[in-house]
C-alpha cells in the first residue's frame, strides 16, 4: 500500500469548504486526475459512481460517504488502483483545515510504476488544494 498526506489550511469556514469537497459533480474542476464522473445510486450520503481517471483514461468504481462538513470518504473498490481517499476538515476560528491521505494499492503491472504515480497523486493533490483554497478565499 502506498499512503499520501497532503494538508492546506485556509482561510475560510467550514460550510463554505464543505459546499467545494462535497460537490461531487464538479470534482474534476478541482481534482485533475478525475476527468469525469458518473454517479450510478445515491442511498443518503452513500454515493456510488463510476470515475474516468487521467492514467490511460481508466475507469475506477468508487463508494463515496459524506459526512457533513466533517469528511469525503473514498473507497475506490475498482480499476488500476484500489484503496481510499479521505478528505477531512477541521475548523479553528474563521479557517479550516483540509487534510488529504490516499491509501492505495496498483493494480497488476501498474505496481512496477507506484514510485512514479505516488509523485503524480502527491503533486495533484497539493494542486487540488491550491484550487480549493483559491475558490473559498
Amino acid at each position: 500500500m502506498v499512503t499520501i498526506e497532503a494538508s492546506r489550511e485556509v482561510a475560510a469556514p467550514v460550510a463554505k469548504v464543505w459546499s467545494i469537497i462535497s460537490d461531487l459533480d464538479n470534482e474534476p474542476q478541482y481534482w485533475h486526475g478525475t476527468r469525469s464522473v458518473k454517479n450510478l445510486e445515491r442511498k443518503g450520503n452513500v454515493i456510488e459512481r463510476e470515475v474516468v481517471i487521467a492514467f490511460k483514461d481508466s475507469k475506477c468504481r468508487e463508494t463515496v460517504t459524506l459526512d457533513p462538513e466533517k469528511s469525503v470518504k473514498i473507497n475506490i473498490t475498482d480499476g488500476p488502483m484500489r484503496g481510499t481517499k479521505v478528505i477531512t476538515l477541521n475548523p479553528s476560528g474563521g479557517s479550516t483545515k483540509i487534510n488529504v491521505v490516499w491509501d492505495i494499492k496498483l493494480a497488476g503491472f501498474l505496481g512496477m510504476f507506484t514510485g512514479m504515480v505516488k509523485k503524480h497523486i502527491a503533486e495533484g493533490t497539493n494542486e487540488a488544494l491550491d484550487r480549493i483554497a483559491k475558490a473559498v478565499e
